[in-house]
Parts: C-alpha cells; sequence; structure tokens
C-alpha cells in the first residue's frame, strides 16, 4: 500500500501507459470496438482518493465488457445487426452512437432515433429484437471467446473467501451477459446480476445491483462498483456509491480518473497488491 497525502490522491505508478487518447473530461465513446481491435490492458497503476479502502466494501458490482472480460469475437456484434435487420429490416449503423458504457437496450434506442424511425414503428417490437438478440448470442455461444482480463481469476476467489457478495452490472442483456460470463468460466463466482432489458440506462441497472444486494445481504450493506468507463463511475456516483475504474476497456486511466473514481487501477491484478 502506498503512503497517502491528505491533500492529494494516493498515486503509484509502477510503469508508464503509452497510450495517446487525451485525458479530458470523457463522454461516452461511439462506434463499436470490434474483435480485431487487439491488445488493450494498460500497464500497472493504482490511484487512491484519501481516505477510500477499496477492500471494505461487503459487496462489489462488477461490470462485464472491459471489466472482467474482453470479448475477441464478434457474436454479440452480429446479433444487434440481425436483430434490427430481422425485425425492422434495416441495417444497423453505429457510427456516432454512444456504444462503450451505454447499455444494449440505450445502444438500440439512440440508433432508431438517429436513424430518423418514427418511435411508434419501433417501440412496440423492441421487445422481439431483444429476444431475437439474446436467442441469437445464446445459438452462437460456443463462438464466444472472451478473454479473462488480468487479475479477474485471482481476484474473485479471494474476495468471496473474505465473505464479500459478488454481483454484475452489465448494460448487456441478461442472457447474452450470462453467456459471456458461462464461457469464460467466470458464472459460478456470482451470485446475482443486473442488466439491460427492462432497465434502459446504466443508472438504473446500478441501482437494481444494489437492491438485489440489499435484499440478499440487509439495508445497510455496502457496494462497491468495478468498471471501465466513466459511464460506471458516474452511474455508481448517481447511486450513491463509490467506483473502482479499470483500465482494461477502451479508456486510458488518464481519461477514467478525470471522472472521479475513488480509485483507478490498471487491471484488477493491481489490486492484488495494493
Amino acid at each position: 500500500m502506498t503512503l497517502r497525502h491528505p491533500a492529494s490522491p494516493t498515486l503509484s505508478h509502477r510503469a508508464t501507459n503509452d497510450r495517446d487518447a487525451p485525458a479530458q473530461g470523457q463522454p461516452l465513446r461511439t462506434g463499436w470496438a470490434g474483435a480485431e481491435g487487439g491488445e488493450r490492458f494498460s500497464e500497472s497503476f493504482i490511484r487512491t482518493q484519501p481516505g477510500f479502502n477499496w477492500s471494505a466494501a461487503e459487496c462489489y458490482l462488477f461490470d462485464i465488457d472491459g471489466t472482467l472480460l474482453n470479448c475477441r469475437d464478434a457474436v454479440h456484434y452480429r446479433a444487434f445487426h440481425g436483430a434490427v435487420k430481422t425485425i425492422f429490416g434495416l441495417e444497423l449503423e453505429l457510427d456516432g452512437i454512444p456504444v462503450h458504457g451505454n447499455t444494449d437496450v440505450g445502444i438500440l434506442r439512440a440508433y432508431f432515433e438517429n436513424s430518423g424511425l418514427p418511435e411508434n414503428q419501433w417501440t412496440s417490437r423492441l421487445p422481439e429484437a431483444l429476444e431475437w438478440m439474446s436467442s441469437e448470442v445464446e445459438r452462437n455461444a460456443t463462438d464466444l471467446c472472451p478473454q479473462v482480463c488480468p487479475g479477474i481469476a485471482e481476484l474473485l476467489p479471494r474476495l468471496a473467501s473474505q465473505n464479500k457478495l459478488l454481483g454484475v452490472a452489465s448494460g448487456n442483456l441478461e442472457r447474452v451477459g450470462w453467456a459471456k460470463l458461462n464461457a469464460c468460466g467466470l458464472r459460478r463466482h456470482f451470485s446475482f446480476g443486473a442488466f439491460s432489458g427492462s432497465l434502459v440506462s446504466r443508472d438504473d441497472v446500478i441501482a437494481y445491483g444494489i437492491e438485489q444486494a440489499r435484499r440478499l445481504r440487509g439495508s445497510e450493506t455496502t457496494v462497491c462498483v468495478v468498471g471501465d468507463t466513466p459511464a460506471d463511475i458516474r452511474s455508481a456516483h448517481a447511486n450513491g456509491i463509490p467506483a473502482i475504474a479499470v483500465a482494461t476497456g477502451i479508456y486510458r486511466t488518464e481519461e477514467l480518473i478525470a471522472s472521479g473514481p475513488e480509485m483507478c487501477v490498471g487491471c484488477c491484478e493491481d489490486l492484488l497488491h495494493a
């Protein structure tokens, strides 16, 4: 553990991150980061706000994509395209659509709004599209190629051994999220999940995750979000709980820090040494 100064965040930067994105406050990224994107894991990095003890929470809500794993396939992406083509007869175009940190439902809603399709022509059929997407991912589950992010395989059992409650809070549809976790062997670590579907915003997904945690462990259960986007941080804070940001998605540590997480690390492996 690094020493803390009362007037400044704790900082341990054991190697330089050489990615070149700007370190300003970040909106949601647009477009889809494809499976061909390659290795995006950052170097080791730990920054902690004064007085924050990352291991003190009783429950941890983990995002999936970019936090627990990165999928090196196009199964989810193709399910989006197939649903829009099959149900609405349209070609999905995601340029300019906020994707990273958004929810599956939010992405589709933004696409329909941007395409100018009248709301009364898509809202009633949206559940059909979500069902199509979920079924398509399950049909192609053997093609999922999730790569577990550094430190996750060690961190989850360690937290469980300390009697921590573990849940997922993801913008994925529920069946899509569980399919990814099943494909990489992580499903067994989680007692519950909060997903999009009936929930549109990430704020609501996090709120439902907190509700489930407190239903399981009591109304005073302390909860912490672990996520890889500014949206995870903002939604945690919107719900009055802290956030640990991990740079194993597409955002740099500097970009994540701009959103004010209580802790920012290069990857979850850093938490094992914090």
